[in-house]
């Protein structure tokens, strides 16, 4: 299999069929397909040219369309963002053939899909700005701006009204309404957010944060509650289909806290592998998968009983996202060590949607 450039300032890449990374020059890179049970389905090797200095991917947001009801194989588009050239990169999945690069905003971090598949939000750190891409042509639409400040993490409620964006510096998240592209007044959240997820009944907004806390916001009103405590340098965040638990990766402590959100109450530190990173729940709520980036693995969660299972070779897992299908995941890798030795912020971020034609 051949790998397909990325365009300047590329980076390598890692498919679990579309998983992207960052590396400098010629590098050598690895795709694997992952059964979710944990089993590893197929490795094979592959080449990347990148003709740009170093830069970190950022996000990662993948349309997946079943060819058919009952067929595993899946074909779509992956969006990926490019921090140092400023872009967001579409990768046909079913030919893992990357597009024309789309220009959006400086240094794109967060990216989210709204739940129709219509339109695709990058958050663009540099530019205290969040670009619209329209994903039936690839077009980026015109910037919106805001109260934005060092925005780097967005989610969308399940309804597709509102997305929400992270703001690193100014320690709240600023609402988006998706039918006018506008943004609203911002929401007060922990030191340095980092990461967001919805409950899948679109009533709360859990928005982590870099001082070790987890902040609950009633969408309704758009108030912040009581925050959470977690582990150290929490990073990723993901929500089991039925609502009942948050898990959270904490990158210093090696562990995983899961929060019970009927009583927003953290549950005992779950021990997983070295700088825990994203996390990704399967659609039938049984597993939670965590990537490892220090430690090159991917450990599966028994969210039945919040205890790990057998780690999955995964070097230098990033974050995660689940076919719907549950039988593949998707794991962004950050490179090498040299990368982002001490950026764990600076991992790819990773979002699939399913949609039929």
């Amino acid at each position: 299999m051949r790998a397909p450039e990325l365009g300047p300032g590329s980076a390598r890449w890692m498919f679990r069929w579309a998983a992207v990374s960052s590396a400098r020059g010629v590098v050598g890179t690895q795709w694997q397909r992952l059964a979710a049970a944990g089993r590893m389905l197929r490795t094979g090797r592959a080449t990347a040219v990148v003709t740009a200095a170093l830069m970190v991917l950022a996000g990662l947001v993948t349309v997946l369309i079943p060819t058919a009801a009952t067929a595993a194989p899946f074909r779509g588009t992956a969006y990926v963002t490019n921090q140092s050239s400023s872009s967001v990169t579409p990768i046909d999945i079913a030919t893992n053939t990357a597009g024309t690069p789309i220009p959006v905003g400086l240094t794109p971090r967060g990216i989210a899909i709204t739940p129709n598949g219509a339109t695709v939000y990058v958050a663009n750190q540099a530019s205290n700005t969040v670009t619209p891409i329209t994903v039936a042509t690839n077009t980026a639409g015109s910037p919106i701006t805001g109260a934005f400040n060092a925005p780097n993490a967005v989610a969308v409620t399940p309804d597709g009204t509102t997305a929400y964006v992270a703001n690193l510096v100014t320690n709240s998240i600023t609402p988006i309404t998706v039918a006018t592209n506008t943004a609203g007044t911002p929401i007060s959240a922990g030191p340095a957010p980092v990461a967001i997820a919805i409950t899948p009944n679109g009533a709360t907004a859990y928005v982590v944060d870099q001082a070790g806390t987890v902040t609950p916001i009633a969408l309704a009103t758009n108030t912040p509650g009581t925050a959470i405590p977690v582990g150290q340098a929490p990073q990723g965040i993901a929500i089991t289909p039925d609502g009942a638990t948050a898990y959270v990766t904490n990158s210093s402590d090696n562990t995983v806290t899961p929060i019970a959100l009927a009583t927003n109450t953290p549950g005992a530190p779950i021990p997983v592998g070295t700088l825990p990173i994203g996390v990704a729940v399967t659609p039938n709520g049984a597993t939670a998968y965590v990537s490892n980036a220090n430690s090159g693995s991917l450990t599966p969660i028994d969210v039945a009983t919040n205890t790990a299972g057998t780690p999955i070779s995964v070097p230098g897992g990033g974050q995660i996202a689940i076919t719907p299908d549950g039988t593949t995941a998707y794991v962004t890798t950050a490179g090498t060590a040299s990368d982002n030795p001490s950026r764990p912020d600076h991992q790819p971020r990773t979002h699939i949607y399913p949609r039929r034609r």
